[in-house]
C-alpha cells in the first residue's frame, strides 16, 4: 500500500470513527449529567454501544494498514480477534482495547453504568485508539 493509499485509508476510516463518536456524544447529552451521575441509562447505553463502534471501525483500519488478514464474508470479527492480533502488533493499544472493551461495551452498553467518570474514561480509551489512525493533515 502506498503513502498515498495509507493517507486516503485513513481519512476515510478516521471520518467515519470520529462520527461514530459525535453521535455517541448526543447521545450521552440526552442522558442528563447530574452530579456524578447520568439521569437515563438508555442514552448512556446508546452512546457507550456508539463509541465501542466507533473503536472497531479505527482497529479495523489500523489492521488494514499492518496488513492483518481479515476475516472473510459473514464471518464476523470478535473480540479476541482484535485481541490476538493487537498482542502482536501493539501492546499498549491492546491494554487501551481491554479497557475500552470492558468500560464502553460490558458495563456501558450492556449495564447501562451511570457514573459519569467512569463513562468518560472509556470516551477517553476511545479516543486513544482512534487517535492511532488520525491522518497527517489533521
Amino acid at each position: 500500500m502506498s503513502v498515498q493509499e495509507q493517507q486516503q485509508t485513513k481519512e476515510k476510516y478516521h471520518s467515519e470513527a470520529m462520527r461514530y463518536m459525535d453521535n455517541a456524544k448526543d447521545c450521552l447529552k440526552m442522558a442528563k449529567k447530574e452530579g456524578k451521575y447520568y439521569n437515563d441509562k438508555k442514552y448512556v447505553k446508546m452512546a457507550c454501544g456508539t463509541a465501542y463502534n466507533g473503536v472497531l471501525v479505527a482497529l479495523d483500519c489500523f489492521f488494514i494498514l499492518k496488513d492483518v488478514d481479515m476475516p472473510k464474508g459473514k464471518d464476523r470479527k470478535s473480540i479476541e480477534f482484535y485481541r490476538n492480533n493487537l498482542a502482536k502488533l501493539d501492546k499498549k493499544v491492546l491494554k487501551t482495547l481491554n479497557s475500552a472493551y470492558d468500560i464502553l461495551h460490558l458495563w456501558g452498553y450492556y449495564d447501562g453504568i451511570d457514573n459519569v467518570e467512569v463513562v468518560q474514561a472509556g470516551f477517553a480509551d476511545a479516543k486513544t485508539i482512534i487517535n492511532k489512525i488520525k491522518p497527517e493533515n489533521l
